[in-house]
């Protein structure tokens, strides 16, 4: 819900930041590679309950995986412009491969990171277990709608490697919530409850929409 604005207003910075990094050594994929690196270790650390380091390693984290779209932006405008006969070169599909199993990993291990963090201290796991269930859904349902909307002329362009649906659960509610996990551990059980609600609410609206979407004609594909 909240991806469009928060993209709008962190475009500026992180491009920014992405010429900072604009060295021959950092490319695109490591940075994607050290995000999935900062985000496991990250839930180690929350599964120690060791939730300063690891609310700052999921922060640099999420931090390295905003950084790397940009600077292949950066690297691909560098490109058209020393070469027009480039002019056209679509984005690294690896790259947004990579991202995008590297973002489901570090979810995924950082809801286990928290939930067997708390659990020590009598906390109940159900509802992480739930959280895990409603990211399956919820990833599943909008996974299957980009490969079916590649195929029927049904794509949505929003600058990313997928065809994405809008919900209320984004990445930006993501990191807000895995965050205030390790702010307030002791409210994470609550959290997580109110947290698979919305995931699942989002996954039913996702299903919904692509399901009408895709019955509609390609040429009339976006929402």
């Amino acid at each position: 819900m909240l991806d469009s604005t928060a993209r709008r207003l962190l475009q500026g910075p992180l491009g920014r930041a992405a010429g900072v990094l604009d060295r021959p050594h950092v490319t695109p994929d490591r940075l994607t590679i050290a995000g999935l690196a900062l985000g496991l270790v990250g839930a180690g650390a929350a599964a120690g309950g060791l939730w300063a380091p690891a609310l700052a390693l999921w922060l640099l984290s999420r931090a390295a995986d905003g950084l790397d779209g940009p600077l292949a932006r950066r690297r691909r405008t560098a490109l058209h412009s020393e070469n027009a006969a480039q002019r056209g070169v679509p984005p690294s599909e690896a790259g947004g491969f990579l991202d995008i199993a590297a973002d489901f990993t570090v979810y995924g291990a950082f809801v286990v990171g928290v939930g067997v963090g708390v659990s020590t201290e009598g906390a109940s796991l159900l509802p992480f277990l739930l959280v895990m269930l409603t990211y399956y859904v919820n990833g599943s349902t909008f996974l299957a709608f980009s490969s079916i909307a590649e195929r029927t002329g049904h794509h949505i362009d929003d600058g990313r490697s997928l065809s994405f649906l809008g919900g209320l659960a984004e990445g930006t509610e993501t990191v807000l919530v895995h965050t205030a996990w390790c702010l307030v551990p002791f409210w994470a059980e609550q959290i997580a409850w109110a947290w698979a609600a919305v995931v699942a609410l989002s996954a039913t609206q996702r299903i919904i929409t692509g399901y009408r979407l895709l019955r509609r004609p390609a040429a009339s594909g976006r929402p």
